[in-house]
């Protein structure tokens, strides 16, 4: 008798790197994006989509507030079209980022969204700013 884990077989190796290469195009993870911000030019804009009191205690940093229920055109007019937004929230509890891609990918945006949000960032051991 097989394990839970392999009751149901893993899939062909071609279908997994299809699978999971496009998860890669939805999604970046705390790590990446820190060091990008870091060590390299971040060719993005952080967005944490929380309310602005939860954004004041504490925020990744360099992120922008632009809660989901803000996201428009209008708000968006000073970045350029093809500039890719990375929205997070509190965490894996929150579907507030999956929120925000939507409205993003609604208005033709390119947008990934950082796993873990918030949480994810502070299990990485990464410090907040506040303000």
């Amino acid at each position: 008798m097989s394990s839970v884990v392999q009751r149901f077989p893993a899939a062909a190796s071609h279908d997994a790197l299809a699978h999971f290469q496009a998860r890669l195009g939805f999604e970046t993870d705390c790590a990446d994006v820190y060091y990008a911000t870091q060590h390299e030019t971040a060719d993005f804009v952080l967005l944490d989509v929380r309310t602005p009191a939860l954004y004041a205690v504490g925020h990744v940093p360099g992120a922008i507030n632009m809660p989901t229920r803000t996201i428009s055109d209008q708000r968006l007019a000073d970045y350029r079209p093809d500039t890719l937004f990375v929205v997070y929230c509190a965490g894996p509890h929150c579907n507030g980022a999956n929120k925000a891609a939507v409205k993003l990918a609604q208005l033709g945006r390119p947008v990934k969204e950082m796993i873990g949000g918030l949480t994810g960032w502070l299990d990485e051991g990464f410090g907040l700013e506040r303000g």
